[in-house]
Formats: C-alpha cells, sequence, structure tokens
C-alpha cells in the first residue's frame, strides 16, 4: 500500500510536468508563429532561411516540439527578434 502511493504520487507527478512543458511550448508556438507572420514569412521560408526542416518548423509552431537553444537562435535571427522578446 505504501508503495502504491508513492507510485500514484510520481505519476500525477510526471503528469504535471508534462502539462507544463506542453504549455510553454504551445506558448512559444503562438509567439514564433505571431512573429513569422508579421514578418510575412511563411513557414516554408522561415524554416529555409534558419536552416532547418520545414515540417519540424511547423510541429514547433503547433506547440509539438522542443527546440535546441542552437535552432531557436537561427530562427530568431531570421525574425530580428532577440530572445528576451518570445519569452
Amino acid at each position: 500500500m505504501f508503495g502504491s502511493l508513492y507510485f500514484d504520487a510520481n505519476l500525477l507527478y510526471y503528469a504535471y510536468m508534462d502539462s507544463k512543458e506542453d504549455n510553454i511550448l504551445e506558448g512559444l508556438g503562438k509567439k514564433l508563429r505571431a512573429a513569422r507572420e508579421k514578418a510575412g514569412l511563411t513557414q516554408t521560408e522561415l524554416a529555409k532561411k534558419a536552416e532547418i526542416n520545414a515540417n519540424y518548423y511547423a510541429v514547433v509552431e503547433r506547440g509539438e516540439g522542443n527546440l535546441s537553444y542552437e535552432k531557436l537562435q537561427r530562427i530568431l535571427k531570421v525574425l530580428k527578434i532577440k530572445s528576451l522578446d518570445v519569452s
């Protein structure tokens, strides 16, 4: 019984952490989409200029993919915005 309580608490913790991470990724994706649209670029154009896969970039905009710092910096350079502007 004691072990099952610990196990259940871990499941709750991991569910919370996954949910929190999802919200962060979704928020970043929305901000990147808004910045891209403001810049007048399509997803494909931005991806090409940032030298990343266009399908991968679409996944990021939907909040389903986690960007590396390097790729985020390339995207921000293309969009001509600072890191703090998307946080």
